[in-house]
């Protein structure tokens, strides 16, 4: 389980493999650094195990299903992801629950300058915009963020100059892939209330 606040950004060192699969190298020195093998890290909000930790740099197995879901299928060596490791026992929760369970892949439709932060507009799947409620939760890249727009297409944030600064987000141009993890009550209230 994860908050949705990024810890670090980590650039791609390395991909290798194909559509069966994938292994990423990370460069991570403060990740890295605290992290062992078989522990869970948030890679763009994608809950990637540690197979290899070596001299500031993590090593990940994606699956097929994994990059099927994610953006992680068009990473290249130079691109930024947000991580975050694993929340533990006694550890605050500044964001919200997050899984790292991406839902699908949404596409940037516009950055706006607002103020000092910027709002951005995505449009996830048509699935799942039923789940997103104005000021309800969403995950964009593993950022926990606040829905402060809903339209027949989509959904709208506030990004403040933090995470501008913090994030992948402070890169975001229109079209850019985008992973979206939306509230998982959401998911349990549907499947407990409608009808099978």
């Amino acid at each position: 389980m994860f908050t949705g606040i990024v810890r670090e950004r980590g650039r791609i060192a390395a991909v290798d493999g194909g559509d069966d699969g994938i292994r990423l190298v990370v460069e991570a020195p403060a990740t890295a650094a605290q992290a062992a093998l078989g522990d869970s890290i948030a890679v763009s909000g994608v809950c990637l195990t540690v197979v290899a930790a070596d001299n500031g740099t993590l090593a990940f197995d994606a699956v097929p299903e994994t990059l099927r879901r994610s953006s992680l299928a068009a990473v290249a060596p130079g691109d930024s992801v947000n991580l975050e490791p694993a929340l533990r026992a006694g550890e605050p929760l500044g964001g919200h629950y997050v899984q790292g369970h991406v839902d699908g892949v949404g596409r940037v439709r516009s950055v706006v300058p607002e103020g000092d932060g910027r709002r951005l507009w995505i449009d996830p799947p048509d699935d799942l915009l039923r789940y997103l409620v104005e000021k309800g939760s969403v995950a964009v890249d593993g950022v926990s963020l606040t829905v402060a727009e809903l339209d027949e297409r989509g959904f709208a944030v506030a990004l403040v100059p933090h995470t501008l600064a913090e994030t992948t987000l402070g890169e975001a141009i229109p079209e850019a892939a985008v992973n979206v993890e939306v509230d998982v009550l959401a998911k349990y209230v549907e499947r407990l209330v409608v009808p099978r």
